[in-house]
């Protein structure tokens, strides 16, 4: 259950849902499989898993959701050979081409065929909203799969007005002014990873991994005009983490002395240790995200820039994604 990536959102209005309230909101969206032909599935289902039946868990103030999609996955590959295969019978047998259109018919007559056999692929999105400090925190690594979320939420609750959480110093100029000092900022140390960008377009990119942070070559790489859009830090001894240039933090992992807690407290089922983890995480989660808000100068309360850092996320999502992902049928 401890996240281990942060997308987090600002509130611009007031959150007044009880958990139950919002447990009512969700329940027409309950998650449901993916029938024989259905590519995809998204609805709610309840946080504790199989311990549980509410969709929303509610601890000390914060309210917990979950959501999960499911696929089928139908590798490209597979339907390409059936297809080459029709069309070169169709060809044989009547001594003719296979034309484009006619292609892309036989394509969907093998996706019609291997949707219901196909294996059906699942995962949960966990996401918290803090009412008091106005913030919804998603654990997701990409802004499109935290967006999708929000997108669903939004339609369970009708309105559900959020932005990107942002600060009053431009995050990459900042982490490059502490990495050239070198100076981290209060209550947090360097880790031993990060990633140099040169600010040309189409620039050098230099991603440092098991390093000191502190070297001279990294130093000299800052001085010839490289910044710093990854960072890895270390908060208040007891997290590790990588923060960005959309101050997403990815890679969060929490030490044996705030996981302890956790441990160190009595839970006589399931339900209980889940509670206990999520209030343990929740206050940490708070306090991280104060503290590298003030690193940042604090809380940016201007919103006119919003869209264009909603579009460069969304960009890099897209560039990330073309990076690593396996060739499937949509």
């Amino acid at each position: 259950m401890w996240f281990k990536n942060l997308r987090v959102y600002r509130l611009t209005r007031e959150f007044t849902l009880s958990a139950e309230q919002l447990n009512e909101l969700l329940e027409p969206g309950t998650f449901t499989p993916c029938g024989s032909q259905d590519l995809a599935r998204y609805g709610w289902v309840p946080p504790l898993g199989r311990h549980g039946s509410a969709l929303v868990h509610a601890a000390n103030g914060y309210l917990m959701v979950c959501a999960k999609k499911q696929e089928k996955v139908i590798p490209a590959a597979v339907v390409n050979e059936k297809v080459e295969e029709m069309a070169l019978a169709i060809a044989e047998k009547e001594a003719r081409s296979v034309g484009r259109k006619e292609r892309q018919n036989l394509k969907d007559e093998v996706l019609l065929e291997m949707r219901p056999k196909a294996f059906a692929r699942s995962r949960l999105q966990f996401a918290y909203i803090d009412p008091k400090d106005g913030w919804i925190v998603v654990n997701a690594s990409s802004a499109k799969a935290a967006e999708e979320l929000l997108e669903n939420l939004r339609e369970a609750i009708s309105s559900l007005s959020v932005i990107p959480l942002t600060a009053k110093n431009i995050p990459q100029q900042s982490m490059t002014h502490w990495l050239t000092a070198p100076e981290a900022p209060p209550n947090f140390e360097f880790g031993h990873e990060c990633e140099l960008r040169d600010p040309q377009e189409s620039g050098s990119v230099i991603r440092c991994k098991n390093q000191d942070l502190c070297a001279e070559e990294i130093h000299n790489h800052l001085v010839a005009g490289m910044q710093v859009h990854k960072l890895g830090l270390t908060w208040r001894d007891g997290v590790e983490l990588m923060v960005d240039d959309q101050l997403a933090i990815k890679r969060l992992k929490f030490s044996d002395a705030v996981t302890e807690k956790a441990d160190n407290a009595d839970a006589d089922n399931a339900a209980q240790r889940f509670d206990i983890e999520f209030s343990v995480m929740t206050l940490e989660i708070s306090a991280l995200l104060k503290d590298l808000l003030n690193a940042f100068g604090g809380l940016n309360t201007d919103t006119a820039s919003v869209d264009e850092i909603v579009a460069r996320a969304s960009r890099e999502d897209r560039e990330q994604q073309l990076s690593r992902e396996v060739e499937e049928v949509e």
